[in-house]
């Protein structure tokens, strides 16, 4: 099973000065879904006037079902600022390839739970890292995207587009460089980023004090 627990409020609220466009997944039983924090959310932007459009579907890894659920919506998602996905990372990166000229954002985190990892055609991956680095990349998962699970850039090895541990896999981080600088977001890379310590979680450090 997987777990989407709702990014801060102040993260998001950050991503944009300006409007959300906000699509819900109900899709696969087995994710774990934040419904009522994500009902309170679109009341506090539609509050703000900054709740474009909502759109509430399930499947939006499929690319084929996401097109035709979509399709009606694109007019209000062009007037927005930005779209908020509220699902798991396999969902937000299928949702940024569709619109890749839209910014994308993850309003979840997704955390792996034992047991079967719902429905999906895998076309993308998500590591289930619990701290989704969607935001930063343009919607491509460097850490599914990499052969070396980079977070902050490429590693120099890449030739001619190609990744150098596994040749025929395209490199990564050139995606996401030339999707963030399509967007004019190649600015979002000079913060380095760094890896969540699941160490310093309240749970953790519970787990070691009863040891």
């Amino acid at each position: 099973m997987l777990m989407t627990k709702l990014k801060s409020k102040k993260e998001i609220l950050s991503l944009t000065s300006g409007s959300f466009f906000v699509i819900n997944c109900h899709g696969c039983k087995e994710v774990g879904f934040p419904e009522e924090e994500a009902k309170a959310l679109e009341k506090e932007l539609m509050a703000a006037g900054r709740l474009a459009g909502v759109i509430t579907t399930d499947y939006v890894c499929n690319p084929a079902e996401l097109t035709l659920r979509l399709r009606s919506c694109l007019p209000i998602i062009a007037e927005a600022d930005a779209v908020l996905v509220l699902s798991c990372g396999v969902g937000v990166q299928t949702v940024a390839e569709y619109l890749e000229d839209c910014k994308v954002f993850a309003a979840c985190d997704t955390i792996e739970l034992p047991g079967f990892q719902g429905v999906t055609p895998l076309e993308y991956d998500c590591g289930q890292c619990g701290e989704c680095f969607l935001n930063l990349t343009g919607g491509i998962c460097p850490i599914t995207a990499c052969s070396k699970s980079l977070v902050n850039g490429p590693c120099g090895g890449t030739k001619n587009g190609k990744c150098e541990v596994c040749p025929d896999m395209e490199c990564g981080w050139e995606r996401i460089i030339q999707r963030l600088k399509a967007q004019g977001r190649l600015d979002v890379l000079r913060c380095p980023t760094q890896m969540h310590d699941f160490n310093t979680d309240e749970a953790t450090k519970a787990a070691k004090e009863s040891e």
